[in-house]
């Protein structure tokens, strides 16, 4: 076969632009820091890198609810310890009502404290997160009671709030209500403000309300216990979730990123193999009519 001058200059510059691409594809990498930059680059690193992210979606999301669960257990947590010490100072009161030494106005002094402590056990059973109820099982969009301690809703909702933090894994966000915040403790701390503003009542008479408060302390500290042991499960997934996270980030890397230094060696490479290209195809196209005039 004849091989023309027209022929190699077609073949020199088909040799040019493959040169170029090259020195381009490494350029890319070295601005971008990925081996790869489309999934024509490589088909399978760029399948792999798809199955990757979907993954570390899948971390990212459980990451968030687990954000979401911590939130709610720690606001619960925190609300049940103020309710706690309501209850505490509820029982200092009664203590002291027993002793029939106190007045008709210092009583009454002690039924508005016990009045108002009501109004703010009702205020924490009403507690929002993110605009949500937390002590009214399911039904997060509406208040537990009302102003009064009567419950909105009947029946009551009870029912557990689960989170899934990961795969195949739900943790309940919310305690039960009905053990933290009874309808029957409102009741008896109205019979109790009414109680002490009875001067016709006597010490011994409140007796029975210690129980009763100590009663309704006991199923507080019980829940309170409770959602100790799963804020404890919860703390074990967030780190397990966490390594999970680390983990998928470090294969992902390995998988796209590039290696700088091969990357910077290959394109010196290719820059030497284009300049090269450049010089030999100087000698390999043919003289114009103008070099035979000199």
């Amino acid at each position: 076969m004849r091989i023309t001058q027209n022929m190699m200059n077609n073949s020199l510059l088909n040799n040019l632009r493959n040169n170029y691409a090259q020195m381009d594809k490494y350029m890319e990498q070295l601005s971008t820091g990925k081996k790869i930059n489309r999934p024509s680059d490589d088909p399978v690193v760029a399948m792999r890198g798809i199955n990757y992210r979907s993954e570390l979606g899948k971390v990212e999301q459980f990451d968030r609810n687990m954000g979401e669960l911590r939130n709610w257990m720690e606001t619960s947590d925190e609300t049940m310890n103020q309710s706690g010490q309501a209850l505490s100072r509820v029982r200092e009161i009664i203590v002291q009502a027993s002793n029939d030494t106190y007045e008709e106005e210092q009583r009454e002094s002690m039924s508005k404290e016990v009045d108002q402590i009501k109004n703010h056990l009702i205020d924490l059973a009403n507690t929002k997160v993110n605009n949500k109820y937390i002590f009214n099982g399911t039904n997060t969009l509406e208040a537990r009671f009302t102003d009064d301690g009567e419950l909105i809703a009947n029946p009551k909702n009870d029912e557990a709030v689960m989170i899934e933090v990961s795969e195949g894994i739900q943790i309940k966000a919310n305690i039960n209500p009905s053990n933290a915040f009874s309808e029957d403790l409102f009741t008896e701390l109205n019979n109790l403000v009414e109680g002490l503003q009875n001067p016709d009542m006597s010490g011994d008479n409140f007796d029975e309300y210690l129980n009763v408060i100590d009663s309704h302390t006991n199923d507080l500290l019980n829940e309170r216990a409770d959602l100790g042991a799963r804020m404890n499960r919860v703390d074990l997934l967030e780190t397990r979730l966490s390594q999970q996270e680390i983990s998928t980030n470090k294969i992902m890397s390995e998988n796209e990123d590039a290696h700088m230094e091969e990357v910077i060696m290959n394109l010196k490479m290719q820059e030497s193999i284009y300049r090269s290209s450049l010089s030999a195809g100087a000698r390999i196209i043919q003289p114009t009519l103008m070099d035979f005039l000199r």
